[in-house]
């Protein structure tokens, strides 16, 4: 899904894979806009350039932005990338489709904002830090048939990221399903997790604590 990746960029996993799939099942439309927001390598914005649609990608992170941007030279890809937190960059721009794989991990440290590696998943204590601004201020700007599409894991609150995208008139469901197995860094949060109630108690060994599900939500703007 990518060729090159600079240290400290977050590397195309199974959420990136899922939510790959659900862009394949999208309808293609030479010439869509599309945003991919929080692009990382850049692996979705090439997907989607590859269907034939203009592409603009987002990052906070300098090394992802240079990264995304070599990806796209060596595949020969027109994206363009910019450099900036969330949708500052394309205030005043609407999209029919906009993708986002966010930082979702819930994380127990919240007293400094995530740094390095860890800004690419860590998301305060309920996973929902970046979430939530998605959910917030992204349906304003897709197009009228416009849709969303952003990945997460269940353990930071699909149930909420459906209500406030329906809150904000937009017809939203859960489109795709993974379970995954733990990470190292989910499986060193295990233990707290367990606290928060966000992982169910297990029988020692059964490994029912040692999984995640992913999920992909599906948000369109009524035409």
């Amino acid at each position: 899904m990518y060729a090159l990746l600079l240290p400290g960029v977050y590397a195309p996993q199974d959420d990136t894979a899922l939510l790959a799939e659900a862009l394949a099942d999208e309808p293609r439309t030479p010439g869509a806009q599309v945003l991919d927001v929080g692009t990382g390598s850049g692996a979705l914005a090439l997907a989607a350039a590859r269907r034939g649609a203009e592409v603009t990608a987002v990052d906070i992170s300098r090394r992802a932005v240079w990264t995304a941007r070599l990806n796209a030279r060596l595949y020969r890809l027109p994206v363009r990338i910019h450099h900036g937190n969330l949708f500052d960059p394309v205030r005043g721009r609407s999209f029919d489709v906009i993708l986002a794989n966010p930082p979702y991990v819930p994380a127990p440290d919240t007293r400094r904002g995530p740094r390095g590696r860890r800004r690419a998943w860590d998301a305060g204590q309920d996973g929902r830090l970046v979430l939530d601004r998605i959910c917030r201020y992204s349906p304003p700007l897709l197009r009228p048939g416009g849709v969303l599409l952003v990945v997460h894991s269940a353990l930071s609150g699909p149930g909420r990221t459906l209500d406030l995208l329906r809150a904000a008139g937009l017809k939203a469901s859960v489109v795709r399903r993974r379970w995954i197995g733990f990470g190292p860094v989910l499986r060193s949060r295990r233990d707290w997790l367990r606290e928060r109630g966000l992982l169910p108690a297990s029988e020692e060994g059964d490994g029912t604590d040692e999984k995640e599900e992913l999920v992909v939500i599906r948000a369109e703007r009524p035409l």
